[in-house]
């Protein structure tokens, strides 16, 4: 029996109507405009990206240039690296030299630009899934992108930027995970957790915190034992890249700043414990002095406008939503107070990762603003209240560009050229068979990637280590105990024993790098012969100058 009442009319219709067609989806079209507006937000800071980035192979200078140079030689020869060793920013970073444009030093530089257009999409996302406001979450990641720490990154080659985006790709999964609850996404942030590590050992936070973050928000499942077996070992798999420094290490390289070929020296250059040992801790004697230290760098990074909306976020994200507030308050001070202990020049490198979490608390103070400003036209019958949420969201999201010039003005690296003027004066002027002193500079590049000059001695003298780990010599005819014996790359730091050495088989030059002109090459008697001033010198023993 066929019912043919009202009833079953309109189901009737509703089953024709279902074979049509089918209409988008009710909240498609907002979704759509949120992801144009995340995708902006990253093309935007990837074009002043690419219009600062560094052209060309890179110099050493202090405070802000310590690794870029020797990082674009390790990318290119796919070398071992300085502790850490950083082995997934090497073979991620590698991939970008077989780009079909540009020279490999620039395609690196540009891969550090692309890690952080891409970082700067997931800080939107995050937001977004935070406050569920497209606004507000564009405005948070345009004060990340445009900040003049991490923009600094951004343009050379280094390994924070991809930090960065490691970092964001766990935070975004465990907040995806807390908004569908599919163990699925537990088990992939497990991953990237492991994976992330093996770019920068800071990133190791994430593992307890992140935990602590998924006992907030379900406990139950701590008591799934298949769930935590198949976690850890996703974990583990993700630190699989570091199987790379062993392997590497077994090869003849051509550069190595470390020689993990055994499980101690392993150990010892991936915690960096080395370096660790003589950096960490001291600081925090002086810890009124560090923090003002760090406010001076968050107040450069953010002005004024946006600090505050940060505080109103952070005090909303504490009333509202305090399991994320846990989750990013806890990543921002296990970063503060590592970043607070550690002892180096460039430091402020290591607050990145706190102003990723400020970033995030810009668009839950951009959201309750807007929020604010909603409720408010509602209450009022005014024509022009209506527009008052309108012209709010378009100031919020200009905010974040007041101050972009100046930033613009202090990152810009597009006319860099020290790297390559450094490389032109020692090809062009430098004598056959000569010694060149010089400090993690443009030199690898030259001699390994280019090719060039490959009948001289490069000599590194100057990054105190222990010959265990690092061997700075080109070329590599003799082991790390004899170059440690012969030029003093270990111990002396002065560069003047192994000018003297050198100077015993031929000519001997150095580069400025602030090193030139100092006196210890004078009191020993040397005469410094400007060869291209600024650049590049001739040392003339004692006893060929009468000194």
């Amino acid at each position: 029996m066929i019912a043919n009442g009202p009833r079953a009319r309109i189901a009737w219709r509703k089953a024709k109507e279902s074979k049509k067609k089918p209409s988008m989806p009710e909240g498609a079209p907002r979704r759509a405009i949120s992801a144009v507006l995340g995708l902006v937000v990253g093309l935007v800071v990837f074009v002043l990206y690419l219009r600062t980035l560094a052209p060309d192979v890179l110099y050493y200078s202090r405070p802000g240039m310590f690794d870029p140079a020797m990082l674009q030689a390790h990318v290119s020869t796919l070398g071992i690296s300085h502790p850490t060793g950083y082995p997934a920013y090497l073979m991620l970073t590698h991939l970008f030299t077989y780009l079909p444009f540009g020279n490999e030093a620039y395609t690196i530089n540009l891969a550090s630009a692309a890690y952080g257009a891409l970082t700067v999409v997931l800080v939107y996302v995050a937001g977004l899934l935070i406050t569920g406001r497209s606004i507000a979450a564009a405005a948070g990641a345009l004060a990340f992108g445009l900040g003049v720490t991490y923009w600094s990154q951004a343009v050379i080659a280094e390994v924070y930027t991809l930090n960065t985006l490691l970092v964001m790709v766990v935070l975004v999964t465990l907040l995806y995970w807390r908004r569908v609850q599919r163990d699925r996404y537990l088990l992939a942030a497990a991953l990237l957790a492991g994976f992330a590590m093996t770019n920068h050992m800071t990133s190791g936070l994430l593992l307890p915190v992140g935990l602590l973050f998924v006992w907030l928000v379900d406990r139950s499942r701590f008591t799934d034992l298949g769930l935590a077996l198949k976690g850890a070992g996703l974990f583990f798999a993700g630190l699989l890249p570091y199987l790379y420094l062993p392997i590497r290490a077994s090869m003849d390289l051509e550069l190595r700043e470390g020689q993990p070929n055994t499980l101690s020296r392993f150990l010892t250059h991936v915690t960096g414990s080395e370096l660790n040992d003589t950096r960490f801790g001291g600081n925090f004697a002086s810890l009124p002095s560090e923090l003002a230290n760090y406010a001076g760098y968050a107040i450069s990074e953010y002005h004024v406008g946006l600090l505050a909306l940060a505080s109103v976020g952070l005090g909303t994200l504490l009333g509202r939503d305090p399991k994320t507030a846990a989750l990013t308050g806890g990543l921002f001070a296990g970063w503060l107070i590592y970043s607070l202990g550690y002892n180096i020049p460039d430091i402020y490198v290591y607050f990145i990762p706190t102003f990723l979490m400020v970033s995030l608390w810009i668009s839950c103070g951009a959201s309750a603003l807007l929020e604010a400003a909603d409720k408010l036209s509602e209450g009022l019958r005014s024509p022009a209240s209506r527009l008052m949420p309108l012209a709010l969201s378009v100031a919020v999201l200009l905010i974040p560009f007041v101050g972009a010039d100046r930033a613009y003005a202090e990152v810009d690296r597009s006319g860099a050229d020290q790297g390559r003027r450094t490389i032109e004066a020692v090809a062009e002027s430098v004598e056959p068979g000569a010694t060149v002193i010089h400090n993690r500079s443009a030199l690898w590049y030259m001699t390994l990637v280019e090719e060039r000059r490959r009948d001289l001695t490069l000599v590194d003298p100057f990054h105190p280590s222990d010959v265990t780990t690092h061997d700075l010599l080109w070329p590599r005819d003799m082991p790390p105990e004899q170059t440690e014996r012969v030029y003093q790359t270990g111990g002396e730091t002065t560069g003047v024993p192994a000018a003297r050495e050198a100077a015993e088989d031929g000519p001997v030059y150095i580069l400025e790098q602030q090193i030139a002109s100092g006196s210890d090459f004078t009191r020993a008697g040397f005469e410094i012969v400007p060869v291209e001033r600024g650049v590049l010198y001739k040392l003339i023993p004692p006893e060929q100058s009468g000194g």
